[in-house]
């Protein structure tokens, strides 16, 4: 089969059983649907028993003027290559999405990352509250929306002053000489100049 035909396969598939808030054909290679939070394991069940057995993905995007994360998962078909996104909403209040740990046991290390970066919680995975990059992280989730990086540097690390001279620690001639004379060159010859 080629791949719109795969397209055209699984968008009926999924339209046929499923309310989609939202279809997007992604490239000929990708497609996504919007669904409610309550449909997800249905149909992630369903794509994987129709041969989508790869999650490739599991990540937040934060709408943060809606007060929602948005949770995307890619899965994969190798027989009929597409990936699909599934995509749902969920509230920034109290963020939390059952774990899809039974459909797909690999997502275990992707729903950590997700309450690790965006602060999602998901029931059913025991190990979603361990830190699995951030260690020791003491603050708001990094990716969220309303996390200042510029307040935690300030809190968390020395105030550093930086001058306009550089030293070269590496014992090697500097670069910048030569630098500075091939950028008037090429202002010349841009000019109409001679090289």
């Amino acid at each position: 089969m080629n791949s719109m035909t795969n397209i055209k396969y699984v968008s009926s598939l999924v339209e046929n059983r499923f309310k989609v808030i939202k279809k997007e054909i992604v490239s000929e290679y990708q497609i996504s649907f919007e669904v409610d939070k309550d449909e997800v394991h249905r149909l992630l069940t369903l794509l994987k028993l129709e041969g989508w057995i790869q999650l490739s993905y599991l990540s937040a995007i934060d709408w943060i003027n809606d007060n929602e994360y948005e949770l995307v998962y890619i899965v994969m078909n190798w027989e009929k290559p597409v990936h699909v996104q599934i995509r749902t909403r969920i509230s920034r209040e109290n963020p939390s999405m059952d774990s899809i740990l039974p459909i797909f046991p690999g997502c275990k290390y992707y729903e950590r990352e997700v309450h690790e970066f965006f602060g999602v919680k998901f029931p059913g995975n025991p190990e979603y509250a361990k830190q699995l990059i951030l260690e020791g992280w003491d603050d708001i989730p990094p990716l969220r929306k309303d996390f200042d990086p510029r307040a935690y540097s300030d809190a968390h690390f020395a105030k550093r002053e930086y001058t306009e001279t550089f030293v070269n620690l590496n014992n090697e001639k500097s670069k910048q000489v030569k630098r500075e004379k091939r950028k008037e060159r090429i202002i010349r010859v841009r000019k109409g100049g001679k090289k």
